[in-house]
């Protein structure tokens, strides 16, 4: 996947693996598990300070999840965001709005699955209400398209949480070819200490456009003074490379399965040499340097955090394990993978990077993640009901 990819090719293979088998995003997604709980009172007092913005209870209070996949967390997250808001509105005696939850993806993202989960995600939001649920109505509805286009009306989302999807970018970078066509960046499939510093440029400047865009999208649809939450795969430090192994985690370990292979005989060279991810992780400087640019919203919450990437529920098998891992990996990287070196490769690939995983330092296994809150600037008109 080279600079010729385009922004259509990429919305047919930038999805996480569907079904709900042992490598799917459903099965297999447990380290979102891991940042959603830990970023759930960070989410529930953007909802608080939202309400205590506007002072009002709207007939209908919009949610829009950004990047849904196929995962159970997602709507995990967004029977937290109903019951917060439900306990406000009746702590404030206002009427109980109604809920418009808008799950948004690629087109290619499985939303069957997602849909077959509603049942279980109406019964998570009765568990967690006031006592009075039987007032309590909620819409769901699947938004699929690029949300680095437009997706709702202006002014209409109330909050919009985006978690682990901005890092993928709208396309691969320009500018990762010399002038005579051949890769910059050989061996490796995204920045890495030994990629030519050309490389990382090509990211940063991919990600500086995307990004504003994405927020000027945001901007025009989300109401004054409402919450947008962002939870990226990000990097502790400015340096791209770092000596942190798990700075460029997993795709050092990928790129180091592809070469294994490689040596084998079993994948050309040439092959690995041609394929560059369309994906980038920022530091937080890269980040608000971005938001204070575009200019539309104000920075509420900047957190960085790490959490240990490895399965933990079989700590007494290492095998086991590092299976597991590779299964979470394989769950959000097989499309993009297999779009570039088809599905024939897959079994063995992933197997020697369970064996990566099973033999890594405990350093490498901590993942950083970013954590921004933002209001959307303006004034809202105070409505009380």
């Amino acid at each position: 996947m080279g600079e010729e990819s385009s922004i259509m090719d990429l919305k047919e293979v930038l999805c996480m693996k569907g079904g709900e088998g042992d490598a799917s995003y459903f099965k297999s997604s447990f380290f979102m598990s891991k940042v959603n709980s830990f970023t759930s009172p960070m989410v529930e007092k953007a909802i608080r300070d939202l309400c205590r913005d506007k002072n009002f209870s709207d007939e209908v209070f919009t949610i829009a999840d950004l990047g849904s996949a196929s995962g159970p967390g997602t709507l995990s997250v967004i029977a937290g965001v109903v019951s917060v808001v439900a306990e406000i509105s009746r702590e404030a005696n206002w009427r109980l709005p109604e809920f418009r939850l808008c799950l948004n993806d690629l087109p290619t993202n499985d939303f069957n699955t997602v849909f077959r989960n509603l049942g279980p995600f109406h019964e998570m939001v009765k568990k967690r209400g006031t006592g009075k649920e039987e007032g309590l109505s909620c819409f769901v509805a699947g938004v699929p398209g690029s949300f680095y286009g437009r997706l709702f009306p202006k002014e209409d989302v109330h909050f919009v949480r985006a978690s682990y999807c901005v890092h993928w970018l709208s396309r691969v970078p320009a500018g990762l070819r010399t002038e005579e066509g051949l890769p910059l960046n050989k061996g490796k499939i995204y920045i890495s200490k030994t990629s030519p510093p050309g490389v990382w440029e090509a990211y940063l400047k991919q990600f500086q456009s995307d990004f504003s865009v994405f927020l000027k999208h945001r901007s025009k649809e989300i109401i004054p003074d409402g919450r947008m939450i962002i939870i990226f795969r990000g990097r502790p430090t400015p340096d791209p490379t770092g000596e942190q192994a798990s700075y460029n985690y997993p795709w050092e370990m990928m790129a180091d399965s592809l070469s294994l292979m490689v040596q084998e005989g079993t994948l050309e060279k040439e092959k690995v040499d041609s394929f560059d991810l369309p994906y980038y992780i920022p530091c937080s400087e890269e980040i608000v340097e971005e938001i204070n640019k575009e200019g539309s919203f104000a920075i509420e919450r900047v957190e960085i955090f790490s959490l240990d990437h490895k399965y933990e529920g079989d700590q007494e098998d290492d095998v086991a394990a590092a299976k597991k891992t590779a299964d979470n990996v394989r769950s959000f990287s097989e499309p993009v993978i297999a779009s570039h070196f088809g599905d024939e490769i897959l079994d063995d690939l992933y197997r020697k990077f369970a064996r990566i995983v099973e033999v890594s330092p405990s350093a490498s296994n901590m993942v950083t993640s970013i954590f921004v809150g933002l209001k959307k600037k303006g004034t809202a008109v105070a409505q009380k009901i």
